[in-house]
């Protein structure tokens, strides 16, 4: 396995491999690795002949008060299950690497400012901009997103259309733990209680799918009732639960078509996302 850090070496490496005829699968993070990252590197070897990890804190995202100085940075522990998964390359570029005097990015208008975006106004630039330079640095065949981040999957797909980037996207299934809280690495921020309580946000959207499935069909009312289970067991601050069409992304009232339920949720110090496909 190699640990690539320069964007002209990672861009050589690919041109090379690409020339030999070989497909680069391509798995973007930020590091702080768990089972769900380990399933889209599987999932991508699955796809292609050379597996592209990077691991990059893209300070672009976060917002001026948010996480960005404390989140989790845990290379020697990341590298050595990369390396168990017998990826080829990690890119672990440094930001001074990545950005200097950044003066152009890449925004997605009308997705970006709903959902996660309203209440992280700048977060879908900096994911757009960011996936868009690496994409131009690793030149992937394939690339493999996670669908717990659902909105951020569809925006991709959006650029990568409008943009017309030869590159597949393909998203992997949400991992969850034992309880059903969706693995994410802002589960460490939290206490015990705490990550009790959050595994009500999968059990909500259960209940809400089979409401859905035993008939009831007003948006509005299966909102309720994920609110009345959140808010019963104490489980945060809510930030949003929406239902949206899940071919447009946009959101509905009357629960018809291909759906998905969206919750945002503050746990503590952590803001959680999950959400659950319902196919009608």
């Amino acid at each position: 396995m190699e640990i690539i850090r320069n964007i002209k070496e990672m861009q050589c490496f690919s041109d090379k491999n690409r020339a030999d005829g070989k497909k680069i699968s391509f798995v973007p993070t930020m590091g702080n690795l768990h089972e769900g990252h380990i399933s889209l590197v599987r999932l991508a070897k699955r796809l292609g002949d050379i597996v592209v990890v990077s691991i990059f804190v893209n300070p672009t995202q976060f917002g001026p008060n948010e996480d960005y100085r404390s989140y989790p940075r845990t290379f020697e522990a990341d590298k050595n299950k990369l390396a168990n998964e017998n990826v080829d390359v990690i890119f672990y570029p440094e930001a001074s690497e990545m950005y200097e005097n950044p003066k152009t990015f890449v925004y997605v208008e009308d997705y970006s400012n709903i959902l996660c975006g309203k209440s992280r106004p700048t977060h879908f630039r900096g994911v757009t901009t960011v996936v868009a330079k690496l994409f131009n640095i690793v030149k992937p065949d394939i690339a493999v997103f996670g669908e717990k981040d659902a909105q951020q999957a569809f925006i991709i797909k959006k650029m990568v259309k409008d943009l017309n980037f030869d590159i597949k996207i393909e998203t992997g299934k949400i991992i969850r733990e034992s309880n059903g809280l969706a693995l994410s690495s802002r589960n460490g921020y939290l206490t015990e209680g705490e990550h009790n309580r959050a595994s009500y946000i999968y059990k909500s959207l259960l209940k809400a799918k089979e409401t859905i499935e035993n008939g009831e069909r007003d948006g509005n009312k299966i909102k309720e009732a994920i609110r009345k289970i959140l808010n019963e067991n104490n489980v945060g601050k809510i930030d949003y639960i929406e239902i949206v069409d899940d071919d447009t992304f946009t959101p509905i009232n009357k629960i018809q078509g291909n759906i998905r339920i969206l919750i945002a949720i503050y746990v503590g110090k952590a803001r959680l996302i999950d959400n659950m496909r319902v196919e009608i």
